[in-house]
C-alpha cells in the first residue's frame, strides 16, 4: 500500500483511529502503524490523541490533476500535451529534462515532495512534502538559444500576474529570477536547455513556490523567505494556485518569440526590487560594486559603475552594505 492511500484519508485533518484506518485500507493495525510512520517520516504534523485516533494537524490539500485541469483555460488546456502529478520524485526539473531531451513540448510535471530539489547556481531547493509548489514546464522553441535571452525575467513577471490575479500585493522580482514579498524569497525560477544553439530547442522551466513552509524545515533555508499562507494568513490551494500559474505561464511560453523580453521589459523595470540601490555582482571575474538601474532589452543587469554603466548577464546580485 503507498503511503498516499493513507495521506488522502487523513487530509481531512480529522481524527481517525487506527481500527477505522485499518478496516479501511485492508490492512493490520501493525502495518498501519508502520504507514503512519512513513507519514511522520515526511515531515508532516501527525498528532495522536488516545481513543480518538490519528490526525494531520490543519489536513493537507494533495495535488489533483482533475483539480488542476478543471481550472485550466481553454487556451492553456490545449497547449499541455502531458500534465503529471506525482508524489516523491528527486527533482521535477531533472523529469522534465528528460522529456525535453525525447522531443516532448507541453509537458508539465509537478509533484508533492523532491528529495534532490535545485536552486539557481546548483543550490539545493528545500522540498517538503506537500507543502509547497514543484512545478515544471517543458517547451520547444525552433529559433535557438539566443531567441530565448531574458525568459527567466519574463517568467517572473508571469509568476507575479498570476499571484496578483489571486489577490497577492507588494511583490517584486531579484534579479535574476527570484521573486520576492516585501524584500523576502517567495518563488524561484531555474531554466535549463537542450538542442540545437541556433535550430530547435527544448527548455524545462522549474518554479518553486513557497505555500505552506513546515516548521520542520524552516531552518533549512539560507535566505529570508516568506510562504502565501504567511502572507495571506489563510490556507491557499496548491491546486488553484498550480492552475493559475500554468494559466499564464502557458501563453507566455506560446508567445515569447514574438517580441521576447521586450514585451516583459517595462512590466520588469516596474517590479525591480533593487532600482537605484547600492548593490555588488559577484561574477567570474570579480566583484562589481555600483548602482542597479534596470535591465537591458536582452535582460542583462545594468550597473552603473565608476567606468560608466555595463552590463551584466550572469552573477549573484546583492544590496551593497554600509554606503
Amino acid at each position: 500500500m503507498s503511503v498516499e492511500v493513507l495521506l488522502e484519508i487523513l487530509s481531512d485533518g480529522e481524527f481517525h483511529s487506527g481500527t477505522e484506518l485499518g478496516n479501511r485500507l485492508g490492512i493490520s493495525r501493525a502495518a498501519v502503524w508502520k504507514q503512519l510512520k512513513k507519514v511522520e517520516y515526511l515531515g508532516l504534523p501527525l498528532t495522536s490523541v488516545k481513543a480518538r485516533g490519528y490526525r494531520l494537524e490543519g489536513g493537507v490539500e494533495l495535488l489533483s490533476q482533475p483539480a488542476i485541469t478543471k481550472s485550466l483555460t481553454r487556451q492553456s488546456s490545449n497547449l499541455i500535451k502531458t500534465l503529471e502529478v506525482m508524489g516523491i520524485v528527486d527533482s521535477t526539473n531533472t523529469l522534465a529534462m528528460a522529456a525535453a531531451a525525447a522531443g516532448q513540448t507541453g509537458y508539465v510535471i509537478t509533484a508533492e515532495q523532491q528529495t534532490a530539489g535545485r536552486g539557481r547556481r546548483g543550490r539545493n531547493w528545500v522540498s517538503p512534502y506537500g507543502s509547497n509548489i514543484y512545478l515544471s514546464v517543458v517547451w520547444r522553441f525552433d529559433n535557438g538559444v539566443s531567441s530565448l535571452d531574458g525568459l527567466s525575467l519574463a517568467t517572473g513577471v508571469t509568476i507575479v500576474a498570476a499571484l496578483e490575479e489571486l489577490g497577492i500585493q507588494q511583490l517584486n522580482l531579484k534579479w535574476p529570477n527570484d521573486v520576492l514579498h516585501n524584500g523576502r524569497k517567495l518563488a524561484g525560477v531555474l531554466i535549463e536547455l537542450t538542442g540545437d544553439a541556433s535550430g530547435p530547442c527544448h527548455i524545462a522551466l522549474g518554479i518553486g513556490l513557497n505555500v505552506r513552509m513546515p516548521n520542520s524545515t524552516q531552518h533549512h533555508i539560507e535566505q529570508p523567505w516568506v510562504d502565501l499562507d504567511t502572507i495571506t494568513n489563510t490556507p491557499n490551494s496548491r491546486n488553484t494556485l498550480t492552475a493559475t500559474l500554468l494559466n499564464h505561464l502557458m501563453p507566455m511560453l506560446q508567445n515569447f518569440t514574438d517580441g521576447g523580453f521586450t514585451n516583459y521589459r517595462s512590466r520588469w523595470q516596474a517590479l525591480d526590487a533593487y532600482a537605484q540601490q547600492p548593490v555588488c555582482l559577484q561574477t567570474p571575474g570579480g566583484v562589481v560594486e555600483g548602482q542597479a538601474v534596470g535591465v537591458n532589452e536582452t535582460g542583462a543587469i545594468m550597473i552603473r559603475t565608476p567606468k560608466g554603466t555595463q552590463a551584466f548577464h550572469g552573477g549573484e546580485l546583492t544590496l551593497r552594505t554600509g554606503t
